[in-house]
């Protein structure tokens, strides 16, 4: 039987009031969904109760679980927008309603389906819980999928690995990305779910063998070395992710050398690179598989030190270190940024995010926002600025086609990340060059784009950029866009500019 207690156990010292508002939702969408079933015949209320309990795992505040619990009302029973704000004030059901607005748009063809991740995008930029909240619904909709019509099974896999999966992974949650791809892989992928599975069974037994030796190795040699508050676990590769990789390496299972890692957590900084230097005293590191994510961290704050070893009988383990701090933002993402008390402004919620400050400073707004949906005028300083940069994008991009390749290759893709040349972060996806790069800074810089440098090297406009590449954008007053430009960049952004540019 399932309980209030299941759901505020997970939560972080939650007071007296968090407890009664999480009491009080409780009993309302109890009441509100008696005799209202699921397609596997179980109450509907143990969706919502999964729901509330997945963003108490996610460290979110009583307001979030609340709405989580009502996230249904309105869509699904008789309940009002006036009886929920009559119980539970504004707020609250301004969260119900953004993800009740997000839950009657149905996918059915491309245009729709692009409408529909319009207005997620904008929801979102307002308040971004309205994402956590639909994150945490997808994934117990994704839990239940065997239960639901055949014929709507892939439609929605897909749906999960193309969009929500990597927007998880682009707010850093990267514990919910990765069991959203592996809920649905096998459904959108069946054939290569069974090669994939049939290839890492073969490989299982010789990587936990070759775990168990370094594990224990190395817990011995941090406590020789002074590191005895230390937590290790060990991490597979997710089967969606691993496949992926394996699509780059000829299906051979012997060229991925991050199956499995083994993480250690330590409690400074410091103790990151002092394990770090004990671990390549011990075994030889691969050459370039070294890389420091703590003094550079990913866009989406991702921080850790990484390194794949040869563990002396033939094996080949990652070990990645961290503090607890970088581990909990590694697995929960923008999640882990939310104070577990919430009040007053929800906007006020987010510290500042880890990538924001590593992002140039311009700034992207709604130039033409639609009649049916808000205007951004005032959105939240908080919000991510790719978050902004969809919204801009939205707002411009008529054609759905063009507004989901977009979407794609700008947000969806693997990225590369490289710096200006005072040090700060632009991410871009695989294969783009350095009039993305310009465009991504702003517009008048791609515009007037007449060569660049990477590296200190004078390069070609068409050059391909990879991780860590210093780039330079030289201009000239008189230099404009021409058509032949479009053959070569990369990203949406760069593409709008360019063709509004030429007049094409």
């Amino acid at each position: 039987m399932s309980s209030v207690k299941d759901i505020t156990s997970l939560m972080r010292e939650p007071s007296k009031d968090d407890v009664a508002l999480i009491e009080k939702a409780y009993g309302f969408a109890e009441r509100s969904h008696e005799g209202h079933l699921r397609f596997s015949g179980e109450p509907f209320f143990t969706h919502v109760f999964a729901v509330a309990k997945t963003l108490a795992e996610f460290g979110m505040g009583a307001k979030t679980i609340a709405a989580g619990l009502l996230h249904d009302v309105i869509e699904d029973t008789p309940a009002t927008p006036e009886d929920v704000r009559a119980e539970f004030g504004d707020e609250i059901l301004s969260l119900v309603e953004g993800v009740t607005k997000l839950g009657t748009l149905k996918y059915r063809g491309l245009t729709r389906h692009v409408e529909s991740l319009r207005k997620l995008f904008v929801a979102v930029a307002r308040d971004i819980r309205v994402l956590i909240i639909k994150f945490a619904d997808r994934l117990h909709n994704m839990q239940t999928l065997e239960h639901v019509p055949a014929h709507k099974r892939r439609r929605i896999a897909e749906e999960t690995l193309e969009i929500y999966a990597p927007l998880a992974y682009r707010l850093g949650m990267r514990a919910l990305n990765r069991e959203l791809e592996d809920l649905a892989f096998p459904f959108v992928y069946p054939k290569e779910y069974e090669r994939v599975t049939a290839l890492l069974k073969e490989k299982d037994a010789e990587t936990a063998e070759h775990l168990k030796k370094v594990h224990r190795t190395l817990r011995k040699n941090l406590a020789l070395e002074g590191i005895r508050e230390t937590q290790t676990s060990f991490r597979l590769k997710g089967l969606y992710s691993l496949f992926r990789k394996l699509e780059r390496k000829d299906m051979d299972i012997n060229k991925v050398y991050d199956i499995s890692a083994l993480r250690i957590v330590v409690p400074t900084v410091a103790d990151c690179y002092r394990a770090l230097g004990i671990v390549h005293k011990t075994w030889r590191p691969l050459p370039g598989r070294i890389k420091d994510y703590i003094a550079f961290p990913k866009p989406n704050g991702y921080r850790s030190l990484h390194s794949t070893i040869f563990t002396g009988d033939g094996g080949i383990v990652e070990i990645q270190i961290r503090t607890e701090e970088m581990h909990r933002r590694a697995e929960y993402g923008i999640a882990s940024h939310f104070v577990y008390k919430e009040s007053g402004d929800s906007r006020s919620l987010l510290t500042h995010l880890a990538w924001l400050g590593q992002r140039l400073s311009y700034r992207y707004w709604f130039q033409n926002a639609r009649a049916n949906e808000p205007s951004l005028a005032a959105v939240s300083p908080a919000t991510p600025e790719w978050l902004r940069e969809l919204a801009e994008a939205q707002a411009e991009v008529s054609d759905p086609k063009e507004f989901l390749e977009h979407l794609r290759l700008d947000f969806f893709s693997h990225r590369v990340f490289v710096f200006t040349p005072q040090g700060d972060v632009v991410d871009l996806p695989i294969g783009a060059g350095p009039l993305d790069f310009a465009y991504a800074i702003h517009s008048e810089i791609g515009d007037h784009a007449s060569g660049a440098k990477v590296n200190g090297k004078l390069v070609s406009l068409d050059t391909e950029l990879h991780n860590g590449d210093i780039v330079e954008i030289e201009t000239k007053e008189f230099s404009r866009p021409t058509r032949k430009w479009l053959a070569f960049v990369k990203t949406g952004l760069a593409k709008r500019k360019i063709r509004a540019a030429i007049g094409k």
